[in-house]
């Protein structure tokens, strides 16, 4: 695939991928943050659907914290990424202690990036939920699971890269909408020209601008 430019660009093409079938419908679009969320705003423009967040964190494996063991999310929503747990030797107290510590930080970033609001009700509805990229899939899957524990009907994940392995093997949406998935995948920032952190306030002002959209 061709690089990204950024994930505003990210969340353009994965809008006009969304569009003929949920333009105008009852969906809702559900950014990953940090760094879903811009993509999920731009995806929710270009379908004209509410924008929310789903507060997920990956539990990173000791010493080396951006393989992900596993995620953690609202809702009380965990995955084990049991592959990984049992190649790094992982300890059940190890897991453990990320888990707490993780889950300290989805309930601080909740009221950080709602500020006590209630979610978008899902009852009924098409969730579409929206990273800016795919690695092992557990954050992904959380954010799904929740989706569903909310009572959407049909629950969508869009990801502009992810590796065809894990895309193989993901089962907790009822669609997969991805642009691409290339070979030798080694990092989602790879296929990015501008893949800067997305700071707290960038998610708080997106979320603030989507709640003003009529």
């Amino acid at each position: 695939m061709r690089v990204l430019q950024d994930r505003i660009e990210a969340g353009r093409l994965l809008g006009e991928r969304l569009a003929e079938e949920y333009a105008g419908t009852d969906a809702v679009v559900l950014g990953l943050p940090r760094g879903g969320v811009p993509v999920a705003a731009e995806v929710a423009r270009r379908i004209r659907a509410p924008l929310d967040v789903l507060v997920v964190r990956k539990l990173g494996v000791p010493h080396h914290e951006e393989v992900a063991m596993g995620a953690v999310g609202e809702e009380g929503a965990i995955v084990r990424n049991t592959g990984v747990l049992g190649s790094a030797g992982v300890s059940a107290v190890e897991f453990e202690r990320s888990e707490r510590r993780e889950r300290a930080e989805v309930a601080q970033r909740i009221w950080r990036f709602r500020g006590g609001r209630e979610p978008v009700p899902l009852d009924g509805r098409t969730a579409i939920v929206v990273d800016d990229g795919m690695a092992t899939g557990a954050t992904a899957a959380v954010g799904c699971r929740i989706a569903r524990a909310r009572g959407a009907a049909r629950v969508v994940l869009a990801v502009p890269v992810a590796p065809p392995d894990a895309l193989a093997v993901f089962d907790a949406a009822d669609e997969v909408v991805c642009l691409s998935a290339p070979a030798g995948f080694m990092a989602v920032g790879q296929y990015y020209v501008d893949f800067a952190q997305v700071e707290d306030e960038e998610v708080v002002r997106l979320l603030g601008e989507a709640r003003e959209q009529p």
